[in-house]
């Protein structure tokens, strides 16, 4: 170690690191856990989330780290690169460090982003497991969730079949007087499916099901997913999916997959679920894997659970939030940490040069394209004009009362002038800055961070939240907008504006954490305003509930819930050696 980042490929350096991976035994003793603790699962393991956390009760707390980022490009800018490389740097250090990551999902790993298990030296092994579904929680989380589209679309087929008499009778059921017009869930599956956005079910005999429109969400934007990402426990998360709601009935009322009697059976099958998988970095610290991506259209985070347990067991634990700061960041600030009691002591702003020359005016950057020259050669003009998007994140960060370290994440083709320019500006603007070569040199090359992260950790912060939890919902939605994204104000639809005076005068709804749903490629709603736009309003068009979270989730511009698959996806470059069953070409 470190291997040459310049000539093997990712899956390539995991499996030489593969070699001395600890297995669970060894874990065990590496991080003295009981053998009750650990759930072996092949070459991996879960650790007994209630077990662990029973018996470290009334250790102190660590230092707690978070990962964000600044307004990407369509390539990623290594926040999970970072993490596990601040994870290798803490380590050569000599702390005792750990981490906790989210699990990628299926759709990107085999769409145009590939997959989330960093890169170069600073990478998650195994890499094959951890990309290709791991110890299968989003796997329980897709049948837990289209269970309760089973029960759902089985009642609408019974209700019209028989008379209340005979549902009584035949089914021991009442009737829910379902509106079908009302669905709010849709279906899921763990791939990027355009085609199913929209879809009618049913079609054919009496038999066949219920007519009607339907839709397929991803997987890791499942409310389930949501639930697990926020759940403290089994009894809550237990409490949690029976409170989804599924649709409304004829008069407005909803229906619960309480109602439905299949909250039970969800529960059952996401039972493991809550167990997180422990990881290791390719330097052999341990890392915990636990709750989904797509921080634009979800919760983006790793799980409460993970946390809780991670700064039990580790003196300094590393978190990630999914994109920019702007929205996974906001999300880690006003929901996790306000359900889950825990605030952090630093906050790392992941920063590229690639990235502020995009902001600053440069070319286009797509997938599977070769990067223009603006990107490749020393440009300080460009990064110049592309600072205000650093700068509005490090703002983001200071606002939460929260100590800021950028982190330069090294491209081999930065200039010694364009790293003193961003460290000038992020110094400047009341933050730490650190280069890091963690995806070439591993821990050694994040040194420089840690010590930034060090010293920020000992520092005390201010911490306080952006809004009080009794703001109404259309209150918290323009603080957002305004303080967060920098828009001049917010407009509603008038379906959506409409469903937000029914949420706000509803009790029910008056404790729901508020979860925006916007694009990542941009402070705004339009992904092709880059830099930090002004004088815009931000548009809201409807707001998803997401009662067994308790989350409201307003809308913004056109997102949606189901990613699509480019024309240059990574399923056409993975494959299996017959021979051996190694899997190659995932990135």
């Amino acid at each position: 170690m470190p291997y040459d980042a310049t000539k093997l490929k990712d899956w390539e350096i995991s499996e030489k690191a593969e070699k001395n991976m600890p297995t669970p035994d060894e874990w065990r003793e590496k991080l003295s856990l009981q053998k009750d603790e650990i759930i072996p699962m092949g070459r991996l393991c879960k650790l007994d989330f209630m077990k662990v956390m029973e018996r470290l009760a009334g250790r102190p707390d660590g230092k707690f780290i978070e990962v964000t980022a600044i307004t990407p490009t369509p390539l990623g800018e290594g926040k999970s690169t970072t993490s596990v490389g601040i994870i290798e740097g803490l380590g050569k250090r000599g702390k005792n460090v750990g981490g906790a990551l989210r699990q990628p999902s299926g759709g990107p790993t085999m769409n145009v982003k590939g997959t989330a298990a960093g890169g170069g030296n600073a990478l998650l092994i195994p890499m094959t497991e951890f990309s290709l579904g791991l110890t299968g929680d989003i796997n329980d989380i897709m049948n837990a969730h289209n269970l309760a589209m089973v029960a759902l679309t089985a009642r609408l087929q019974h209700e019209r079949n028989y008379n209340d008499e005979q549902l009584q009778r035949l089914t021991g059921m009442r009737r829910l007087d379902i509106d079908s017009t009302r669905v709010e869930m849709g279906w899921v599956i763990d791939f990027c499916a355009q085609a199913l956005r929209n879809i009618i079910i049913g079609v054919g005999g009496k038999q066949d099901g219920y007519t009607m429109q339907s839709k397929f969400g991803i997987a890791v934007g499942s409310e389930c997913m949501a639930i697990l990402a926020i759940a403290r426990d089994l009894a809550d998360l237990r409490e949690r999916l029976n409170g989804i709601t599924v649709a409304f009935d004829k008069s407005g009322k909803p229906i619960t997959t309480g109602d439905l009697e299949v909250g039970g059976a969800m529960c059952a099958w996401m039972r493991n679920t809550i167990n997180p998988t422990l990881m290791s970095t390719a330097e052999y610290q341990p890392c915990m894997v636990h709750a989904g991506p797509f921080a634009n259209i979800a919760v983006g985070q790793s799980s409460i659970i993970s946390d809780r347990m991670a700064l039990k067991m580790f003196d300094y634990h590393v978190t990630e939030s999914g994109f920019a700061a702007d929205i996974g960041f906001e999300k880690f600030w006003n929901v996790k940490c306000r359900l889950s009691g825990l605030t952090p002591h630093v906050s790392v702003l992941t920063t590229t040069i690639r990235a502020l020359k995009m902001h600053g005016g440069g070319p286009r950057v797509s997938p599977g394209i070769a990067l223009p020259e603006a990107y490749t050669k020393e440009n300080l003009e460009l990064l110049e004009r592309g600072l205000c998007n650093m700068i509005h994140h490090i703002k983001t960060i200071r606002k939460a009362g929260i100590n800021p370290v950028v982190c330069v994440n090294m491209f081999h083709t930065d200039t010694a002038e364009e790293i003193k320019m961003v460290k000038r500006a992020a110094e400047a603007a009341g933050a730490r800055c650190a280069k890091s070569s963690h995806w070439a040199d591993g821990g050694d090359g994040a040194l420089e961070l840690a010590d930034a992260i060090i010293d920020a950790c000992n520092e005390k912060n201010d911490f306080k939240f952006l809004y009080p939890l009794d703001m109404k919902l259309r209150d918290r939605v323009a603080v957002i907008a305004k303080e967060v994204y920098g828009a001049d104000g917010v407009t509603w639809t008038p379906e959506a504006e409409e469903k937000a005076k029914m949420l706000e005068g509803d009790p029910r709804y008056a404790d729901y954490a508020t979860m925006m749903v916007k694009t990542h490629l941009s402070l705004t709603h339009e992904p092709s305003l880059k830099g930090v736009p002004m004088g815009w309003i931000l548009p809201i068009r409807d707001v998803l509930i997401y009662s067994g979270a308790k989350f409201l989730c307003p809308m913004a511009g056109t997102i949606s819930l189901m990613p699509g698959t480019g024309s240059n996806p990574a399923f056409r470059r993975v494959d299996v050696d017959v021979k051996t069953g190694k899997v190659s070409g995932l990135f």
